[in-house]
């Protein structure tokens, strides 16, 4: 959970200060088309954001502004 956790960390961080091959980190190969992870065969990316209610905080009770994000890689046989 915590090697997810910071992976999303630094995704969000790379976004808002520029793609790592945008501040001159190689890699190997070339991006798709979209230069995104959904351009990986096999892999799913999924999100659900939730957003109720209005006015101040009430712990317990709300307003709720949550999300989730989930990278599904494929699964190949052994």
């Amino acid at each position: 959970m915590r090697a997810l956790v910071a992976f999303l960390a630094i995704a969000v961080a790379t976004q808002a200060e520029g793609r790592a091959r945008d501040l001159g980190i190689p890699f190997e190969g070339t991006p798709g088309p979209l230069n995104a992870i959904t351009d990986v065969p096999g892999v799913e990316v999924g999100q659900k954001t939730l957003v109720e209610g209005e006015g101040p905080l009430i712990v317990g009770k709300g307003p709720v502004r949550s999300g989730v994000t989930i990278v599904f890689p494929a699964v190949t046989a052994i």
